[in-house]
């Protein structure tokens, strides 16, 4: 049984990915500044400031995983990419494994072409989300080696916009978009937490980014 906690335990990400690792046997614990509406069975639920870096220290000394769920919009924006750093400080001076949940704008399109963010058709409006992801992608690939860390991408269509139904199966890849044989990329909630869950059980990703879909 693995300690984990999640970082925003109480959005949608979070709330899969939480529902994922209690069904594997988890001991999980939400971090987050509200309380759950449908809390999931079997975890535990605090409320705390991630940005704060006592809170983050704490975090680390406690658990085996932290996942960050952080999404950097409304008044998060600019505030994920400090606060993931503080986490992965903390994660590496503590032995902790670091997990962040980040969009797909940073992938490729495709092989050879732009990153997502780039393609034409990329809506303004989360442009400023994505950036800072991929911001944060990048200061985990210039960390030390004494941080073990992973950092998945779902795939484009994923959101709470498009909840999606379990099947039970995915597929992984590495730094390209994935698409279905009609070019849509699309995971379920339930099926991404099950992905994240299964990387925390069976890892697979150390200092690596990798994407899911089906």
């Amino acid at each position: 049984m693995t300690r984990i906690a999640v970082i925003g335990g109480t959005g949608y990400a979070g709330r899969h990915i939480i529902s994922a690792a209690a069904s594997q046997g988890h001991a999980v614990t939400s971090f987050s500044r509200s309380e759950p509406l449908e809390p999931v069975d079997g975890a535990e639920y605090r409320t705390a400031d991630v940005t704060n870096s006592e809170v983050a220290t704490a975090i680390a000394e406690e658990f085996d995983v932290i996942v960050s769920t952080l999404a950097p919009r409304g008044d998060m924006v600019g505030r994920v990419r400090p606060a993931t750093a503080e986490l992965a400080s903390a994660a590496a001076a503590h032995g902790t494994r670091l997990g962040v949940i980040g969009g797909a704008g940073s992938l490729l399109a495709y092989d050879g072409g732009p990153k997502v963010i780039d393609t034409d058709g990329f809506p303004d409006a989360i442009k400023p989300e994505a950036s800072e992801a991929g911001d944060v992608l990048d200061d985990l690939r210039a960390s030390d080696e004494s941080l073990d860390w992973f950092f998945i991408s779902p795939a484009g269509g994923f959101g709470s916009f498009a909840p999606g139904e379990e099947t039970g199966s995915y597929r992984v890849g590495g730094e390209i978009l994935l698409v279905d044989d009609e070019g849509a990329s699309f995971i379920s909630g339930a099926d991404f937490g099950r992905a994240v869950a299964d990387e925390i059980t069976t890892p697979r990703h150390r200092r690596a980014r990798f994407t899911v879909a089906y």
